[in-house]
């Protein structure tokens, strides 16, 4: 290995995914087991992802990390497990232009730089920390040449954030819990790619990106110890709904997959009710939405949208295709507008072409006003994020797009 002052870097680009039959609950804390299967939709990296750039040096004198501009800890169990996971796996690294080697035996030795950025809010129910564990062991799988599949890379993100198993695909995934001990068969697989059912469109509702008051990993965990209902639904109810969502998918049977997606949430969201002390993860506007959700699927006399929560106030709606997507879009803004002074490029994100079919400028149909039916207060949304079914992680070649310095491996 030369002696000079070299620097090595990856970046790696991940989606965030969100779960349509939710993981609540571990049967192992320590190696992040679940207690049920559960399947999510990742959704396309270009509206929703996490950045991480991960770079290697003999002159660096420790492992660093920066989250969003921030530095922070790298002490945790959780990125602990992740990065001697992967250095166990570490293989011999060439860069013939450099004129560089890192032999198997050095990487033990060797110091990492890692900065992350997601596009999106932390830790507010958006899946940022399953973007960012996926992301950050996808990129150090590549710059230590790791000889192994998404499946097997899973295992190790899993143990970083259990929902991160899932980000390591596109498409549709399914998150196998496992029955070993040690956790080695507890792995995601994707069950079919982005392109299987692309008339989906997905709209996110951002009522709140303030850090939630009770973490997934402590509500969980109270959820485990004191709710019966957990337990009746780990053991009877989610067997069941797992093989009809993955028939459901693989049939794009909208009716089935909106009865399962809406139906699961509200179960999860019930078990965090039933948790002593109860967890309240969803708010008034939360609420506001799913009233407006069902409401409509009535008045249209067949499921046309899916809604579901994760551990936050947050909705993810899902339209059964583009037409319904931009009727949707207008519904929402009408019941949720912008302040006076909100730019409306500010309030619709991700895919902006959605807007412009929606037309915002007059009255808005008769035929969506009586979808919606009678919407007195205007509710709270901060903004929009519209998105659709989306690949699994990539390397980004362009080194501009790096968050190091590719001499100083420090932040840009």
């Amino acid at each position: 290995m030369a002696e000079e002052k070299w620097v090595v870097m990856v970046t790696a680009q991940t989606p965030t995914n969100i779960a349509v039959i939710k993981y609540w609950g571990k049967r192992d804390e320590v190696r992040i087991l679940p207690i049920n299967d559960s399947i999510s939709v990742t959704l396309d990296p270009d509206h929703l992802c996490t950045l991480t750039t991960v770079a290697v040096s003999p002159s660096f004198d420790r492992d660093r990390m920066w989250l969003n501009g921030k530095e922070i800890s790298l002490s945790g169990s959780r990125y602990q497990n992740c990065l001697r996971e992967i250095r166990s796996r570490a293989d011999d690294v060439e860069d013939k232009e450099k004129g560089i080697k890192i032999a198997k035996k050095d990487w033990e030795k060797l110091h990492l730089h890692i900065a992350s950025h997601n596009n999106f809010p932390t830790a507010a129910g958006l899946a940022s920390s399953a973007a960012g564990f996926a992301c950050l062991v996808f990129a150090l799988a590549k710059l230590m040449n790791v000889n192994e599949d998404p499946s097997q890379l899973s295992a190790i993100a899993r143990q970083g954030s259990g929902s991160a198993c899932r980000s390591l695909f596109g498409g549709f995934v399914k998150w196998n819990m496992g029955n070993k001990e040690d956790g080695s068969d507890s792995v995601a697989v994707q069950l079919v790619d982005d392109k299987h059912w692309d008339d989906l469109v997905i709209i996110i509702a951002v009522v709140s990106s303030r850090q939630k008051e009770t973490s997934s990993t402590s509500g969980m965990r109270e959820s485990v110890e004191t709710s019966l209902l957990l337990q009746h639904r780990a053991k009877e109810v989610v067997p069941v709904r797992i093989l009809q969502m993955e028939e459901a998918i693989k049939n794009r049977d909208f009716t089935s997959f909106t009865k399962l997606t809406c139906s699961d949430s509200n179960q999860f969201h019930a078990v965090c009710m039933d948790t002593s002390p109860p967890i309240f993860y969803m708010n008034d506007t939360s609420h506001r939405i799913i009233s407006l959700v069902e409401k409509w699927n009535h008045s249209a006399g067949t499921p046309e949208i899916a809604y579901t929560f994760d551990a936050g106030p947050n909705a993810v709606m899902i339209a059964r295709n583009r037409k319904v997507a931009v009727e949707l879009l207008q519904g929402l803004l009408y019941c949720f507008p912008p302040k006076p002074d909100t730019d409306m490029k500010s309030y619709v994100l991700g895919d902006t072409s959605i807007v412009k079919e929606a037309g915002l400028e007059g009255e808005l149909p008769q035929g969506i006003k009586d979808k919606i039916g009678s919407q007195d207060q205007k509710g709270e949304v901060s903004y929009f994020i519209c998105s659709r079914p989306g690949r699994g992680p990539v390397v980004l070649q362009d080194q501009t797009q790096a968050l190091l310095h590719p001499q100083t491996g420090l932040p840009k």
